[in-house]
């Protein structure tokens, strides 16, 4: 048996016959199959994400052994089981049944935690949870299945953001999460700052938003804001802002490029606007930096 397997090896080990996937869709961080399944008893390697089954079509007994224990219950439609990733289980039921897998990333996973809890995650544990009924936990993993049986317009994105939901209540209800030592105070650590000024660097000419920049940080949006501000005093905006003023008087002063093009590579949104801010934070034009230069002994 393998240390561990990924959602698209399960069939190897569950055969069944697939009746929807996320397959070729671009989602991050969360999946989705569905099954046809007739009675089995199939040990299951550790998956290497978290994973939710709604139980759609059929009755059946259920058996299952996880963390060397087994329980039983009697699973029907509206019923969902739950298995932690990395945990090897043993499933054993005796009818057909239609069930709907939603898959977790244990990166999504660990990063909601710690965006819950504001701490440095090392693991995240769901419970044994073999049978529950739970309107919210259907309602989301309905959702995602829907997306996945008919994509529309921002599929990816509309998928991600019920994955995120997802997690936070399985979080709430049914999970234990350990941590890592927490870092010192609550600023952005020195690889984290250098990571955003890579990010700014090398994108200054685009629109960065407050999500790019935390995820260079590797955090959610709300502790990367709070962190960067008690790191360099001023919000995220307001600092590439900044970065780009600074990019923009070296470009000017030094006179190789057109004023328009060292507007566009700053990332102002174009000449006019560039004028607006430097002579706001400045108190100078464009025109008076590059001639800054020639009046220079």
């Amino acid at each position: 048996m393998p240390n561990i397997i990924t959602p698209k090896e399960l069939p190897q080990w569950v055969p069944g016959r697939v009746l929807s996937s996320s397959d070729g869709l671009g989602w991050k961080g969360v999946a989705h199959r569905s099954y046809r399944y007739a009675g089995l008893d199939v040990p299951i390697p550790p998956l290497d994400h978290f994973m939710v089954v709604r139980y759609s079509a059929g009755s059946t007994p259920m058996d299952r052994c996880f963390d060397a224990r087994w329980s039983r219950a009697d699973c029907r439609p509206g019923d969902a089981s739950l298995l932690s990733m990395s945990e090897p289980s043993h499933w054993h039921w005796t009818r057909q049944i239609d069930v709907s897998h939603v898959y977790l990333s244990n990166g999504l996973m660990s990063r909601v935690a710690g965006e819950m809890m504001e701490r440095p995650v090392s693991g995240v544990r769901l419970h044994d949870v073999l049978c529950t009924r739970d309107p919210t936990l259907l309602a989301i993993t309905d959702a995602i299945t829907g997306e996945a049986v008919q994509p529309e317009l921002g599929g990816a994105l509309y998928a991600e953001s019920l994955a995120t939901q997802l997690a936070v209540h399985l979080l709430r209800k049914y999970a234990e999460v350990s941590f890592r030592a927490p870092i010192a105070g609550s600023r952005l650590s020195p690889a984290q700052m250098r990571r955003v000024l890579d990010l700014i660097e090398a994108r200054m000419h685009e629109a960065l938003s407050l999500e790019d920049l935390a995820e260079a940080a590797g955090l959610g949006v709300c502790t990367f804001h709070r962190r960067f501000r008690a790191t360099q005093g001023r919000a995220p905006h307001a600092f590439v802002i900044d970065q780009r003023v600074k990019r923009a008087q070296q470009l000017l002063v030094a006179g190789d490029q057109a004023v328009k093009e060292v507007a566009a590579s700053c990332g102002f949104s174009d000449q006019a606007h560039m004028t607006r801010v430097l002579r706001a934070r400045l108190g100078v034009t464009p025109a008076q930096l590059r001639g800054s230069r020639r009046r220079q002994p």
